[in-house]
This record gives C-alpha cells, sequence and structure tokens, in this order.
C-alpha cells in the first residue's frame, strides 16, 4: 500500500481543492451543515451498502465520499470560527488516547468486554450523565436497539446467560399474542417489546441484527427481481398470476440463486 507520506500528500490534496471549491464553485459556496446533513446520511447508506455488498472497490469511493464531506464540515466549522480540520482531528486523538489506558497507560486488560466497560466508566468519568448519552435519538430503531443494549452491558446491567434471554422472547411472544386481536396500540408496544428481546439474544449469540437484516433483504430483493425476469422471459405478466404460479417462480428462482452463491461454485 501506500506510504504515509503519500496518504499525507493524498490528504492535503483533497484539503487543497475543498478549500478551492468552497471559494469558486457555486454549488460548493451555498452549502451548509444543515444543507449537507441529508447527503451525509445518503453517503453512509451508500456505504453500508458497499460493505454488505463485499464490494472493496465500490466501497474505496464511498469512503472517499464520506471523508469529502468530513473535510467540508470542518471547512464551514473554520469559517465560523468554532473548529478546523485540525482541531478535530486533535480531539479525536485526544480521545482515543484517553480511553485506551489499556494501551498509553498502565490500565491492564484481560479482554475485549473489559475495554469496553472500561469505555463507559471513563465516558461517565469525563461528565457523561448517563452511559446512553451517547445513543444518538435518530438512529434506526434497530440500530438503536443495539446500541442501548451494548451501552448497559458495558456497566454490567445485563442477563448472566442467552438462555434466559430466550425465555424472554419467549414471554413477549406471549404478551404480543395475547392482545393482538384486542387492542392494535398496546399490541404495537408489545410487538416492540418483542423485537427489543430479539435483538437483545442476537446479540448474545454473536448476531448483529441490522447485518442479518440487511441480508435478508437483499436476499429477497434479488430473489423476487429474478422471479420477475423469468416471468417476463415466459412472456406472462406478474399482474396477472396467481399466488401459486407465482410461487412455482419463486422456488425456481431459489434454486437458481443456491446454485450461483460463491460458496457454492
Amino acid at each position: 500500500m501506500n506510504s504515509r507520506a503519500n496518504q499525507l500528500k493524498a490528504f492535503d490534496r483533497l484539503l487543497t481543492i475543498m478549500d478551492e471549491l468552497r471559494e469558486q464553485c457555486p454549488w460548493d459556496k451555498k452549502q451548509t451543515m444543515e444543507s449537507l446533513r441529508h447527503l451525509t446520511i445518503e453517503e453512509t447508506y451508500e456505504l453500508a451498502d458497499s460493505i454488505i455488498e463485499n464490494d472493496l472497490k465500490s466501497l474505496e469511493g464511498e469512503i472517499g465520499d464520506l471523508l469529502l464531506h468530513m473535510v467540508f464540515y470542518a471547512k464551514i466549522g473554520s469559517e465560523l470560527n468554532a473548529f478546523d480540520i485540525e482541531s478535530v482531528l486533535n480531539r479525536i486523538c485526544d480521545k482515543l488516547v484517553h480511553r485506551h489506558p489499556h494501551i498509553y497507560g498502565d490500565t491492564i486488560v484481560q479482554d475485549e468486554e473489559e475495554v469496553k466497560a472500561n469505555w463507559e466508566k471513563i465516558k461517565l468519568q469525563e461528565g457523561k450523565k448517563s452511559v446512553l448519552e451517547g445513543v444518538p435519538n435518530s438512529l434506526p430503531s434497530l440500530v438503536k436497539a443495539s446500541r442501548i443494549q451494548e451501552k448497559v452491558r458495558g456497566i454490567g446491567f445485563d442477563w448472566d446467560n442467552r438462555d434466559q434471554v430466550w425465555e424472554k422472547v419467549q414471554e413477549e411472544m406471549n404478551e404480543f399474542l395475547e392482545v393482538l386481536d384486542k387492542d392494535h396500540d398496546q399490541a404495537e408496544q408489545e410487538f416492540g417489546d418483542l423485537m427489543f428481546s430479539l435483538v437483545n439474544y442476537a446479540r448474545f449469540v454473536n448476531i448483529n441484527p441490522e447485518n442479518a437484516l440487511s441480508r435478508t433483504n437483499k436476499k429477497f430483493v434479488d430473489r423476487f427481481k429474478l422471479m420477475e425476469e423469468m416471468i417476463q422471459n415466459d412472456h406472462l405478466t406478474l399482474s396477472d398470476m396467481n399466488l401459486e404460479e407465482m410461487d412455482k417462480y419463486w422456488e425456481k428462482a431459489k434454486v437458481i440463486l443456491l446454485n450461483t452463491r460463491p460458496d457454492n461454485q
């Protein structure tokens, strides 16, 4: 890979281009932190898609897009005399050093769980009023549930084993079924409790629920698109078919995709 000197040179080039665009480009000159916000969210999801697809070439480009946004925010911050790229980078470096006393201090840890626990304790020492303070309100609910559970686990608020968690899942499922046809609002709340418990169980068996659901979404989309393609190739119209007819193509698509997966080649 490239040397540190070349990496720094490339980063300096990006900073220079950002200065030039901010000064000369009509679009870049108009941007604010607020106008960039939704674009940054979009770029973040595109980055996530590349990771799910395991497309390293695409990932390289998406990292660059997101890095540009970070430099853009720092540029705007410097114009507001609030911060600049140097202060941003030094702040994150200082945070990393402070929160890794097992690397930059004399703290001894046995495993990553102790590292996480120390991280949360240090955050509280820094003035955080709650271990949940660092969980953004605008996170997607599935991701937010995972982060909440990871945070409280860091201070020891957790189940002892996964069997206990699975019992909780079954308990929440029963509570949901009890109110399903009686009270819609209550059913929605109970369904939320059930999902929260499932996310918790996923954590205990080392499954990332967001990744798991993303993979399932992708699998369904790929299979449905292939089904549509096969139906069109047979000169049929999807909207004119009944469920039984569509299901035959659905099963065919499943077999084709299973046989073309990389691990089957």
